[in-house]
């Protein structure tokens, strides 16, 4: 069996200068030993249509999903829309979510958000419990990944300059690692 634990990481915005996405980057460039990964992105990917789903899908969609696929756990990263989901993140679930090599099925995930706010993204986590639930996906529950006031967290150039922030995802990816490898027994 073994025991590395290859993760994808998603980041919920499409933003340039993202806060999310700087923390995405800043989380796997301090991976916990027996850990790789990589960022899967969804920004060429259509909105989901189910008729372009019953043939050969797009190929944004197949690289997508094949990314997916390597991965043995997920790091999702994500800003805070509306009080839920943002609408790109959950397209791209959608489209990861058919089939039956469906490669999002099964797996673990850890979730993270940050935001210039002071709710650090909690409406959001809690959107994505029932995707979880139907996906038959594996939170790790502790830490959660709420980051709050994230202006004060990164500097002009986008890196994460705030050490409790740093331990929190480290800490995330320990659980999810962990978690991973128990599943796997």
């Amino acid at each position: 069996m073994s025991t590395n634990v290859h993760i994808a990481g998603l980041s919920g915005s499409l933003r340039k200068g993202s806060y999310n996405t700087a923390l995405l980057r800043a989380a796997l460039a301090n991976l916990p030993a027996g850990m790789t990964s990589e960022i899967v992105t969804f920004d060429e990917v259509p909105l989901y249509n189910a008729d372009l789903d019953a043939g050969e899908r797009p190929p944004s969609v197949v690289a997508m999903r094949e990314a997916l696929a390597r991965a043995d756990a997920f790091l999702i990263v994500s800003p805070e829309y509306n009080y839920s989901i943002p609408g790109g993140l959950k397209n791209a679930i959608d489209w990861a979510s058919r089939g039956t090599d469906a490669p999002l099925m099964h797996k673990p995930v850890a979730l993270m958000g940050a935001t210039p706010g002071m709710w650090g993204t909690v409406r959001m986590q809690l959107a994505f419990k029932p995707v979880f639930q139907f996906l038959d996906m594996k939170q790790i529950a502790k830490p959660e990944g709420l980051v709050a006031a994230a202006p004060s967290k990164f500097d002009e150039q986008g890196n994460l300059t705030d050490e409790k922030v740093k331990e929190l995802a480290h800490r995330a990816l320990e659980a999810l690692r962990d978690l991973t490898l128990q599943l796997r027994k």
